[in-house]
């Protein structure tokens, strides 16, 4: 069962006629749409739970330089530190 309270809010007089338009043309009530926004405003900021998912950084390249692919760890380290007066 929704228990529902009444309240009042201030809202900028543009941004209440925008989404009493966008209510009469999807034949909703204004507190259906408030109601829609709020739920997504609250779920986009209510901690995530789970798994951390790291974004794909990969990038279209044209693969690794000559000699390193067939190189070896040692090799690798070299050409990194190479200048650096180790």
């Amino acid at each position: 069962m929704v228990h529902c309270m009444k309240t009042t809010i201030d809202i900028a007089v543009q941004l209440l006629q925008e989404a009493k338009g966008v209510a009469a043309r999807e034949r909703t009530t204004l507190r259906a749409l408030v109601e829609e926004g709020l739920r997504k405003v609250l779920q986009e900021r209510r901690p995530r739970r789970g798994r951390f998912k790291l974004r794909d950084a990969s990038f279209a390249g044209r693969g690794l330089q000559r000699g390193i692919a067939e190189g070896s760890w040692e090799r690798i380290r070299d050409l990194i530190y190479e200048g650096r007066g180790r």
